[in-house]
């Protein structure tokens, strides 16, 4: 017999509620930096291929037998060069940010992970390694989970509080990350804009949705230039503070040091928080910080939405 329908499609409806940003704030903006390089699957850690999701060799087809360099490099270019001119890009802001790192990468590039912990920047857990949590059995997934909480311990001083898997979760994930214990949200969920509650095995369990349509990842396929994401983004942005005058939300950015680390695509990124920087009543803050407050603001109902 088929088990029960786990899918949500109503969400909060017409009807969200109102989140309270601090301020009064019509938008809560979280930016992202996906730290994966060095973490990717690749020849030297066992998959037989090299990874080249999201750089210029993506959809080439070029089916480079062994270690293909090129794609090494594109990869290292985000540890080498992209990571530093984000960060720039946002300390001469003065602007939080929040990193995904993968722990494996960071473990290997020391002085990127020093850079962090000294910036006040939070970080979210994105796997011990850059690779498709769905693919891996419960087991695996679980020592992957620990893995990347000792490992953080290590580099980062302290262990992560919120996760979000490559694109998609396993069925597992969650639970798992309930069954571990230590994490106030998860980030796996692409279905809404502001966050929610879920139950899972009997406890509480915050989701903090993402997005994959704010993105630059839409550089690998449909938009070209930083004019064209500047323009995407800022129309997101555009509609969500209009409509936050009577029903705030939360706007994800999502950005990849491969991709937007390059000098073209940067300045659209400037463009973008220069254009934000230029409005009132909006809270661009870590994603921690939207936790913590959606947490304290609108605590655990008893039950999960519409459970």
């Amino acid at each position: 017999m088929a088990g029960a329908y786990d899918r949500d499609l109503i969400g909060y409806g017409a009807n969200p509620p109102d989140p309270k940003w601090p301020g009064g704030a019509r938008l809560a903006i979280n930016f992202v930096i996906n730290y994966e390089e060095g973490s990717e699957p690749s020849v030297q850690d066992g998959e037989g291929a090299t990874e080249i999701g999201l750089t210029e060799a993506h959809g080439r087809g070029q089916q480079v037998r062994g270690r293909d360099l090129a794609g090494e490099s594109m990869f290292e270019y985000g540890s080498r060069v992209g990571f530093w001119r984000l960060m720039r890009v946002f300390q001469a802001r003065n602007l939080p940010l929040t990193i995904f790192g993968c722990a494996l990468a960071l473990e290997r590039h020391p002085p990127a992970a020093a850079a962090i912990r000294a910036s006040g920047f939070d970080v979210c857990s994105h796997g011990w390694r850059w690779v498709k949590h769905f693919e891996l059995s419960e087991d695996e997934e679980r020592d992957h989970i620990r893995k990347a909480i000792r490992s953080f311990e290590t580099t980062l001083g302290e262990r992560p509080v919120g996760w979000y898997c490559r694109y998609g979760p396993s069925v597992n994930t969650r639970r798992l990350l309930v069954e571990e214990g230590g994490f106030i949200y998860d980030s796996d969920y692409y279905g809404d804009e502001l966050p929610f509650w879920k139950t899972v095995d009997g406890k509480p369990h915050l989701i903090v949705p993402y997005s994959l349509t704010n993105n630059d990842g839409k550089y690998t396929g449909t938009i070209g230039t930083a004019d064209d994401w500047f323009a995407f983004v800022r129309d997101a942005f555009d509609v969500l503070y209009r409509e936050g005058a009577t029903q705030p939300k939360m706007m994800s950015v999502g950005l990849h040091m491969r991709l937007t680390g390059h000098p073209a695509r940067a300045a659209g990124l400037e463009r973008l928080l220069d254009y934000m920087m230029q409005h009132a009543d909006i809270w661009i803050a870590r994603r921690r910080d939207v936790a913590r407050h959606w947490i304290a603001t609108h605590p655990y109902p008893g039950k999960g939405l519409n459970e």
